[in-house]
């Protein structure tokens, strides 16, 4: 993705005049960046998860309260078998790719947009092969993995269903998938939840780096879909024996399924 502000700026109609229409084949202008919506630019994305990598396992540990390792190893061992190729997807600081290597997994692959990001997996386990690259536009051939992970990651992408397109292409007929994501609770915890996300979390985000990061995550969940809603989705997009848990008392959902 390039930077927006490296192009020239078009040049100004004289007044009275209508500017000209953009080129054919130009680029839309950038959207402006509006992390209160839950929704950035794909370069806003990148920058933010580059700007919070130093904090990222912290606040995780602390929004969580520890149970994030947890949840990442109960989704390794529902989709991932001894000697599987993995796919770690949105792999961020690699915990979820490390957790299917120790697992067994005969290869691991983590993938993740943040260079920053990436830096952080690479001294946790340089035996893993870490790439660069976009959920949207996988760098691998069709039918290649065993197994692919999601971990908290796809309510970043652009265009979920064409994440989840990119995923079902790279797995083996038969291949397993594992998405873990936050989502909005039912029953007694909704209350903690709304107080957690509303108003602590981005309040970390006035003391801590990347402060805008604090102020996406909440709207980011708010407008993703629920548990039944991305099931369909991935029922719709090539995944078969689709099933998804509530984990954490419902903040947490663990979707799993088959390439059909």
């Amino acid at each position: 993705m390039t930077h927006e502000s490296g192009r020239p700026s078009p040049t100004s109609a004289p007044a009275g005049q209508s500017p000209a229409p953009p080129p054919a084949g130009a680029s839309p202008a950038a959207p402006e960046e509006r992390p209160e919506t839950g929704r950035l630019t794909a370069e806003g994305v990148r920058s933010m998860f580059d700007r919070i990598a130093p904090v990222y396992d912290l606040m995780n540990r602390v929004m969580t309260v520890g149970l994030d390792q947890r949840w990442r190893r109960l989704t390794v061992r529902e989709v991932v078998t001894e000697g599987d190729r993995v796919l770690d997807g949105c792999c961020g600081t690699g915990d979820l790719a490390v957790a299917a290597r120790k697992a067994g997994a005969g290869e691991v692959i983590g993938l993740d947009f943040s260079g920053r990001m990436l830096e952080r997996a690479r001294g946790k386990a340089p035996g893993i092969e870490w790439i660069q690259g976009d959920l949207l536009e996988l760098p691998f051939e069709d039918a290649s993995f065993d197994a692919a992970t999601v971990g908290f990651g796809v309510r970043n992408v652009a265009d979920l269903e064409r994440g989840l397109d990119e995923l079902r292409r790279v797995l083996k007929p038969g291949g397993r998938v594992g998405i873990l994501e936050i989502t909005r609770p039912k029953g007694p915890l909704k209350v903690f939840y709304r107080l957690w996300f509303d108003v602590l979390i981005p309040l970390a985000g006035k003391i801590l780096p990347g402060g805008k990061a604090y102020t996406y995550l909440p709207a980011s969940v708010r407008r993703f879909p629920g548990p039944d809603e991305l099931a369909e989705l991935m029922r719709g997009h090539g995944f078969g024996e689709v099933t998804y848990r509530r984990l954490g008392g419902g903040i947490v959902a663990l979707h799993t399924g088959n390439a059909a």
